[in-house]
Formats: structure tokens, C-alpha cells, sequence
């Protein structure tokens, strides 16, 4: 069953790079978390500030991740980013990251995450919650 997915194109800067102006592998992940933000965003039409406040949840932590690596991707290149989530549960859900390099699949990235609230017996400690109806709807497919 396909789930909401969103594109977003970037341009590979110094700063994602080693000495050798190819991406250093951690980097890919700041941009696929960057990514699942706007992939909310879009679905939910508010931002990550305002949907927290909004569904009144501490976020969605990473449990689980992992990326396979295909073809490198360097100072100055543009690419694409696709974004989907691919399976929701209760509390938690995977996403897919394609990152694309001149319509070719250069770096593919998985993540698990958990939708998680403040625990009210302990504040400064989370817990998983149901993720709310209202988003699942708004994450499936019409």
C-alpha cells in the first residue's frame, strides 16, 4: 500500500563533505532526517514546531537505521531526495530515502521511528503513544 512521499532537491555543499569533496557518509543522514521533517511538514500543512504543539508529543526518535551506499555523490552536485514512508504501526513507522544523482539511486536510507510523548509519571523520560488517527490519515493513501 503506497503512503504519502515527498521530493526535495539539494545541492551538495563543502560542509556535507571529507578533504576529498565526496560526501562523508553521516552527513547523509542529517539530510534524510532533514527529509522525513519535510515529508511531515507537507503531509501534516504546519511545521515541526507547530505540529509538536499541535498532536502535544515530544517527536520521533530514531530506533533503528541503516544506508546502502551506491555511487558517490561530491562537492557541487545536485540531487534528489525521495522520501516515503513505507509501513505504519501503532507507534511506529518505517520510512524510505532514495537520494538520486543525475536519475540514477545513489545512496538508499531506512529508518525506523517511534512516535513518543513525555512519560506524565516521569517528565524527563518518553514513551511510545499511538500514533494519532488524524496523521495516519493524512500519511495513507487517499
Amino acid at each position: 500500500m503506497p503512503f504519502l512521499a515527498n521530493s526535495r532537491t539539494l545541492q551538495i555543499e563543502w560542509g556535507h563533505c571529507d578533504p576529498a569533496g565526496i560526501v562523508f557518509y553521516p552527513r547523509y543522514f542529517e539530510m534524510f532526517d532533514a527529509s522525513t521533517t519535510a515529508l511531515f511538514q507537507r503531509a501534516l500543512g504546519m511545521t515541526k514546531y507547530q505540529f509538536l504543539r499541535h498532536y502535544g508529543f515530544a517527536g520521533y526518535p530514531m530506533v533503528d537505521t541503516r544506508s546502502r551506499f551506491l555511487i558517490p555523490t561530491r562537492f557541487g552536485d545536485q540531487v534528489v531526495i525521495e522520501t516515503a514512508v513505507t509501513e505504519l504501526k501503532r507507534s511506529s513507522f518505517q520510512v524510505l530515502h532514495r537520494l538520486m544523482k543525475d536519475g540514477e539511486l545513489a545512496v538508499e536510507g531506512f529508518e525506523t521511528r517511534v512516535w513518543v510523548a513525555y512519560d506524565p509519571a516521569d517528565p524527563g523520560r518518553i514513551k511510545s503513544q499511538p500514533i494519532p488517527p488524524e496523521v495516519v490519515a493524512r500519511l495513507s493513501p487517499a
